[in-house]
């Protein structure tokens, strides 16, 4: 069975820019930094979806307060389809929810994730930018989704583990797929000088070792305000607009709003999830 049939008569085929938020180990704010950007974004007018894909661990719809009813395990188990999971967030962006606290989730075998992949073709929600959190780390399913993004955002703090990490991930990614160019966000850092420090750290051992280009995101300050926003189960954006976390997100924003948005297939959403399919099957056949 052509698995990508659906795929090429996706109803959505305008460019898509499809941005990854990824991180070495877990516990670095990744999901934070997905769900401001997302609102922000929105706010700015743009379209945005964002697909959970920590499939095992899900936490954006618990960060924003949110209580879907359906989730992509219900999509694998064929009792929904990935529409029916859709829920709106703040400023209208429209998330796509995995489950949190189900084992089989976080190990899905290749055809369930080619019935996930598949599923994209039944969306009629037009998209202008899709922003997948992946899980952490170097797992299967985190470098699927990471190598069919356009976009790879990395998130690091002022830990050696989180720096180690974020290491051995560009290091698999570029050594084993060929990927070269990530931006890189400082994320829990008490000012913009130590922010660039990390930046620095992991750029000077990279690109000494890896033929890779890496990119000065920027800096998310620590902020008191981030806690309270996540007590608050709301994004910072909306529960503190004012912070220096809002500040700097904003910033984050304009820079990945000028990233360009491909004229041709590659910037389709259908492509992303070409590529997908073909991870799914390469690995199948390893």
């Amino acid at each position: 069975m052509d698995q990508a049939h659906g795929i090429r008569q996706m109803k959505s085929s305008h460019p898509v820019r499809v941005i990854s938020v990824t991180s070495g180990k877990g516990g670095v704010g990744k999901s934070n930094v997905a769900v401001n950007l997302a609102v922000i974004l929105a706010q700015n007018g743009e379209r945005v979806m964002v697909m959970d894909a920590d499939m095992g661990l899900a936490n954006i719809d618990v960060l924003l307060g949110l209580s879907p009813k359906l989730n992509l395990s219900h999509v694998i188990n064929g009792e929904c389809m990935l529409e029916d999971t859709i829920i709106e967030g703040p400023s209208g962006i429209q998330i796509i929810p995995a489950s949190s606290g189900v084992a089989s989730m976080s190990d899905l075998t290749p055809a369930e994730n080619a019935g996930i992949i598949r599923s994209f073709s039944e969306l009629t929600v037009p998209v202008d930018t899709l922003i997948i959190d992946t899980a952490a780390g170097i797992a299967d399913s985190v470098v699927s989704y990471t190598r069919a993004s356009r976009e790879v955002i990395i998130v690091v703090c002022d830990e050696p583990a989180s720096i180690t990490d974020a290491y051995a991930m560009i290091k698999v990614l570029s050594r084993d797929y060929g990927m070269h160019r990530f931006h890189v966000l400082a994320n829990q850092a008490h000012d913009i000088q130590q922010g660039r420090q990390l930046y620095n750290k992991l750029a000077k051992v990279s690109e000494k070792y890896l033929d890779v280009a890496l990119n000065f995101l920027g800096t998310i300050p620590y902020d008191d305000s981030l806690k309270k926003a996540v007590q608050k189960q709301k994004s910072v954006i909306e529960a503190f607009p004012r912070s220096p976390a809002s500040m700097a997100f904003r910033q984050i924003a304009r820079k990945a709003q000028q990233w360009p948005v491909p004229k041709d297939m590659e910037g389709h959403l259908e492509f992303f999830i070409e590529r997908l399919v073909n991870f799914n099957a390469q690995e199948r056949h390893l």
